[in-house]
Parts: C-alpha cells; structure tokens; sequence
C-alpha cells in the first residue's frame, strides 16, 4: 500500500531541495476567470493586441470551436509579424496532431509536441508518464494566463461528447512581474519539446536568472498607472501572489507543500474544489488535524464521473476523511474540472494540478496562489455558488470493513504500480 513520510520525513526532504516554498511578489494585477466563456475572449484580446512574441502551453488544444477560434487568432499574430510559439502535450492531443499541424502551419509560429507518441516504442518509456499537463499563455512578457482550462469548447468532452451546461473550471489573468516567471516556464516547455534534449540546463538557466532590472521597473511603473479594470472579474489591483510549479527538478512538490502549509496555518476555512483527488498520508492528516482543531474543511468532487477509476479511488477514501469531520460534497450539474483552493480569508490558488499521484508526483503542472482578500472571496464566492448546487456525502455506502480495505488496497496497489513504471520509489 501506498504510504507517504512522516512529518518530519516531510520536513528532510523539503530542506534537501525536494521542493520549494512559495515565492510571492508584489505588484501583479490578477483577474480571477471562470470557464472558456470568461477565459478565451481575454486570450484573443491580449493575442491581437500582441506586438512581439506569443508563448502557449496546453495538455489538450481540440479541433472545436474554441480550439478553431484560438487558432485563428495565433496565425493571425503571426501573420503581422507576432513571433508564436505553442507546445501541446502528445498525450493530451495525441488524436488530433496531424490536424493541429496544419491548421498551426506558419513560418513564424513554431509548432511543438510535448513527448510524442507517434512511434510504437514511445509507449515503453517510462517517462511517457510524465505528461505537460500545465495551461498557461504569455504575451509580450507582460500578460499571463494560468489555470485548469484546455483549448476546447466547455461544453465538449473528448470521451463524452457535447454537454448543455459548461464545466467549471477557472484560470486566472495576470499582469505585471509573475508574467516574467510564468514566460520562462512556457518557453523552458517549448525548448523541452523542440529539443528534446538539454532541456535541464534550459530550465537552470531561466531559474538562475532574474528579470533584467528595467523590464520589471518599466512594468510596474504601468501597473501604479493603470486603473483597475471594471468589467466582471476579479479587479486587477496590486496584489501579493506566487507562480508555483511542479517538474522534476528542484520544484517536485512544491505545488504539495504550498497546499500543506496554507493548510496547517488555517484557522476558519479550507475549500478545496478538484476533480480528481487521491492525496498521501501527510496531506490527508494535514485536512484532518485542521477539521479536529475547529477548521471548517469542504471538499467539493466529481458528481458527474468522467473516469469511474479516478472516481473509485477518491471515494475510497470518504470514510477515513468523514470521520474526522472533513465536509465532503460531490458536484453533479455537469463535469468539474476545476483545481481551486481558499484558505481562511486570504489564501487562494488556481492552477492546474489535481490533488493525486499524477500531478504531485509526475506530471508537470503549474498553479498561481494569491494572498488577497478580495480575491480570496471573489474565489470563495464561486466555491459557495458550486457547493450550493452539489449533494453533500451524508451517508456513506453500506460496506463491510473489509470491503472497505479491500477497495483501499486495490487502489493504493494500482498507485503503487503506476508510480513504479514511472520511476517513482519514494513513500507517497
């Protein structure tokens, strides 16, 4: 079965370099975004409105609508000169990469798939398992965009069809220094893939070097003269927030640990809404020492099942959380794809990393966490709209202890064996 360190273990392997504590910065404008509805025409306007360069990454970028639409837009900078570059995951759109290259056909707009799998022995590398799996866009270096939103319509599901009600998913919009951090992410993604090797030194040397001194002047000084905006949306005022990323470098659970401590300094709330959750023994006692301690604790998960497996092994984990006083509620109006988290009245996150094996220990990801009340409650707002549409789990099925460690230790077996094909050793 699947175990995960000790506090203390915990505490070693974060001091050795195993992760990284949140860097937060001052000055970011960030927008908080529900749904390609509210996403996507602030990703056209920033792109037609692109003077030099355009940076996207994306696990799935589907030939609908909204993937269409999006890639008008990029020929279209590209075609008045705009340098593009995107980076799709070969899992993620593996189905639809022959289409994807030639709608994205331009001499200035580099096209590049994250670890193909156009070759049958791609499928015996380990490290297939290790999927791009972040959502990010940068333009000009001063405009970002993170979250858990694919390019595809919210209302299409590659497995399910089309849908009447969109999914909820959110992403974030930001200006200012943040933006810089969350270009040389995209770009290190897109050397990784053209590369296909060095790969590591591009990385180092995007983390070693800091912003040129006059970009990030030039760039505040716009943000102190630029008002707020006015239209819906979290009010882009100067806030503190961190760009918060997974890899397999020196960052390989920092997006864990920045949930774990927000969470042990909680005092009043921790809404956590995400679809796909299958957490280690730390962070479940972290969840459980904070509900013991007087914590409200909600978390909000799948109602409507996508991935019956994925589905299976959160509920297998209903009781141990239930019985310390952890609120489960399961959101059932349409599919939830959303990766979102408040703590008490001034901590938020939104990104695109599930609470699972996958995205804390293997695949790269990428979140934004902000220290801002206003934020904080134009998030907590939407977790409350959510949850009063869910059913909360009141009662649970009537099984037998040991149908209970029997459904536990077959996920925690197929866990296990996952993570072994991949290369993980260590105790989750």
């Amino acid at each position: 079965m699947l175990t995960s360190p000790d506090p203390d273990g915990d505490t070693q392997a974060w001091a050795r370099g195993d992760t990284a504590l949140p860097h937060f910065v001052g000055g970011n404008r960030v927008r908080l975004l529900q749904g390609g509805d509210a996403l996507f025409p602030r990703m056209h306007e920033a792109i037609a409105a692109a003077r030099t360069e355009i940076w996207l990454a994306t696990y799935i970028f589907h030939p609908d609508s909204a993937g269409r639409a999006m890639a008008d837009a990029l020929l279209a900078a590209a075609e008045r000169g705009v340098r593009v570059y995107v980076v799709v995951d070969g899992f993620g759109s593996m189905g639809v990469l022959p289409l994807l290259r030639v709608w994205l056909r331009h001499e200035r707009l580099k096209f590049e798939v994250f670890r193909p799998l156009d070759r049958w022995y791609a499928w015996l590398q380990p490290g297939q398992l290790r999927r791009l799996h972040q959502k990010m866009c940068v333009v000009d270096r001063e405009i970002a965009f993170v979250g858990g939103i694919n390019v595809i319509d919210d209302r299409n599901d590659i497995h399910h069809g089309a849908f009447a009600t969109p999914r909820l998913d959110f992403a974030v919009e930001l200006h200012g220094p943040l933006a810089l951090q969350v270009h040389g992410t995209t770009r290190a993604m897109w050397a990784r893939a053209n590369l296909g090797h060095g790969w590591r030194e591009e990385v180092r040397s995007l983390a070693r070097s800091a912003a040129p001194v006059e970009q990030t002047l030039r760039l505040l000084r716009r943000l102190r003269s630029t008002p707020g905006a006015t239209d819906a949306g979290t009010s882009l005022q100067p806030v503190l927030a961190a760009f918060v990323v997974r890899d397999n470098l020196r960052q390989r659970r920092a997006i864990e640990r920045s949930y774990v401590e927000a969470i042990r300094g909680a005092s009043t709330r921790v809404d956590i809404a995400v679809p796909y959750f299958y957490p280690g023994r730390a962070f479940r006692r972290t969840l459980r020492d904070a509900a013991r301690r007087g914590v409200r604790v909600r978390l909000l998960l799948q109602g409507k099942i996508d991935y019956r497996l994925a589905a299976l092994a959160a509920q297998a984990l209903y009781d141990e959380l239930s019985a310390h006083g952890v609120r489960i509620f399961e959101y059932t109006p349409t599919f939830l794809h959303a990766k979102v988290a408040v703590v008490d009245d001034d901590w938020a996150t939104v990104g695109s990393s599930n609470i699972d094996p996958l995205s804390l220990l293997l695949n790269l990801e990428a979140n934004i966490a902000v220290q801002d009340a206003d934020f904080a409650r134009d998030l907590g707002a939407q977790f409350d709209a959510a949850i009063a549409q869910s059913t909360e789990v009141s009662t649970l099925p009537a099984r037998q202890g040991w149908q209970r460690w029997l459904e536990r230790g077959f996920v925690a077996w197929l866990a296990t064996v996952y993570l072994r094909l991949a290369g993980i050793t260590g105790r989750y």
